[in-house]
């Protein structure tokens, strides 16, 4: 049950109420910002939470146990702090999200509603709406080391240890948003930088970077997709550089990287088929001993 401060509690039993919700956001760089439905702005707690921001609160869920519970906030993207490019660079995900039910007449009068994380983030021509999702959440989040075959690390990070350099290259043809064709590098197998990382090192998505979908060769054109699309358009000239993708399998960690002694994974483990395929004259020592001996 959620304790009401006594002098708001007053205030809810009153025949009129002054009620208004406030947002904050911490971002992950540590910037907080604040927002709020009221028509002017207000201020607590060290945050100045800004008026007319447009932004709007669906209805929340929660749930019992572990389950996610969350809700909307849809807004515009003129909101103060709030642009396409932040969105799009990734600047509001996970961020921690604290929600209050305010009395604008007497601000000290509020009550915390929720706190959470923002989700998954959709965005329009002139607006967004962030997914809110509970604390609950982290449980739902990968903890500690999992028993696959396939890599746990992250290509070039510390538990991988391979190091990692982006191939610099200027964008040739463009349908502006997903779709870049480049010269020079053509000496790259197709695929080669598929799952890898393109990042915009010059024009107006300086800065934005997004996963190869897919990499491929038309003629000396290396030609990329990516998973998401750019800010601003994407221009002949825009200068970006482009990191090499890993499927997380040994094979590749050994003949791509050369890096098979250093593989975050368990490659020899049996395969559900080998599970539940049962034993079969012929099938040689089955003795609980290495496979590959």
């Amino acid at each position: 049950m959620r304790d009401i401060p006594s002098d708001l509690a007053a205030h809810l039993e009153g025949g009129a109420t002054t009620l208004c919700r406030c947002w904050s956001l911490t971002r992950r760089d540590g910037l907080v910002l604040g927002f709020t439905d009221h028509d002017r702005a207000l201020s607590f707690e060290g945050i100045a939470f800004a008026a007319a921001t447009g932004l709007e609160a669906a209805e929340a869920t929660a749930e019992l146990g572990f389950a996610i519970g969350g809700g909307d906030v849809t807004g515009a993207l003129a909101a103060a702090g709030l642009n396409e490019t932040d969105l799009s660079h990734g600047l509001y995900d996970d961020a921690r999200l604290r929600i209050w039910l305010v009395n604008w007449a007497e601000p000290a009068q509020r009550v915390l509603l929720d706190e959470g994380f923002v989700g998954e983030v959709r965005r329009g021509e002139s607006g967004f709406t962030a997914e809110v999702r509970s604390v609950a959440k982290a449980f739902d989040e990968e903890r500690g080391r999992l028993y696959l075959r396939s890599c746990s690390a992250d290509l070039g990070d510390t538990r991988c240890g391979v190091a990692l350099s982006a191939i610099a290259a200027v964008v040739a043809e463009s349908d502006g948003r997903l779709a870049i064709s480049a010269t020079g590098l053509g000496s790259y197998a197709d695929g080669h930088f598929t799952g890898g990382r393109l990042r915009f090192t010059a024009g107006a998505n300086a800065g934005f970077a997004s996963e190869v979908k897919r990499h491929g060769l038309e003629g000396e054109l290396a030609v990329f997709q990516l998973w998401q699309a750019s800010p601003a358009p994407i221009r002949p000239g825009d200068a970006f550089g482009v990191t090499p993708g890993c499927d997380k399998s040994f094979a590749t960690c050994r003949a791509k990287f050369g890096n098979g002694a250093n593989f975050r994974g368990f490659p020899h483990m049996p395969t559900s088929d080998f599970i539940i395929g049962g034993v079969r004259p012929g099938d040689g020592a089955l003795d609980g001993g290495s496979l590959f001996r």
